[in-house]
């Protein structure tokens, strides 16, 4: 199996060598990855600057990959296009993330952003995120170990070409992990917060405050099984047509 790992911490983050290290008793993996950090970018491209790559070594020295100056899914969009072009990857991994990518936190997700430009392109795609409750340093080669036995039963099973994954590793720091539960998106409201301050010459400027917490997730949700201790696998879609509301309005009577 041919793998393509990518991720939006950039090239040098410590949860994709560790991933890496993992995918590769896989099969071939071939890392395509933003030359540095893009976290909450979302399913952003770069337009009007180019996309200067430069290959990247591992720590004995070996060919890896490439390193992107641009987004997460200018990587996977490259990599399919051009880069690995002649030998297209079987499945695409995106992580492994510093930070958990569960509810909301999936639209803004550049990490999510990756997997869903692989499943454009009706590739296997599967986004992977670890939960943390302390500052790093995170313990990333047992989440990766974690990911990869969760990656290998997932290519186990039937499903359409070009599926889409996301997965996420409770905090390690919670104690044992309590098994693996395939849950929905949760959309409850998240809590966020601003902090309102004033720089040396008396403007007015807000930083967004580290509290992004939903305070009341919904049961059997991916966020509310995260915090239960459990790894947490959904399927998701790109498709954002509503589908009810599209059947009601075939009613409508639109007037020019």
């Amino acid at each position: 199996m041919r793998i393509l790992l990518t991720n939006d911490d950039g090239v040098y983050a410590p949860g994709l060598r560790a991933l890496r290290a993992e995918l590769k008793k896989l099969g071939e993996v071939i890392v395509v990855a933003p030359a540095g950090e893009q976290s909450a970018v979302g399913h952003s491209i770069t337009l009007l600057t180019p996309l200067l790559i430069q290959e990247v070594v591992d720590d004995h020295n070996q060919f890896m990959g490439w390193a992107v100056e641009g987004r997460p899914a200018d990587c996977v969009k490259l990599a399919l296009l051009e880069l690995l072009k002649d030998k297209p990857p079987d499945l695409i991994v995106s992580g492994l993330n510093a930070g958990s990518n569960a509810g909301i936190n999936v639209l803004y997700s550049g990490t999510v952003a990756a997997a869903i430009e692989g499943a454009f392109f009706q590739r296997t795609s599967i986004a992977v995120s670890l939960e943390y409750t302390k500052p790093k340093p995170l313990n990333f080669p047992l989440a990766a170990e974690y990911a990869r036995k969760v990656i290998e039963q997932i290519m186990r099973q039937s499903f359409a070409t070009g599926s889409l994954f996301n997965v996420n590793i409770p905090s390690l720091e919670k104690g044992p992990i309590r098994g693996i539960r395939t849950v929905p998106q949760n959309i409850a409201a998240y809590q966020e917060t601003y902090d309102r301050r004033i720089d040396p010459r008396g403007r007015v400027y807000f930083w967004s405050g580290p509290d992004f917490s939903c305070p009341a997730p919904h049961p059997d949700s991916d966020v509310s099984a995260l915090g239960d201790g459990y790894i947490t696998v959904t399927p998701l879609q790109f498709d954002l047509t509503h589908g009810t509301m599209l059947a009601r309005m075939k009613d409508w009577q639109w007037e020019m």
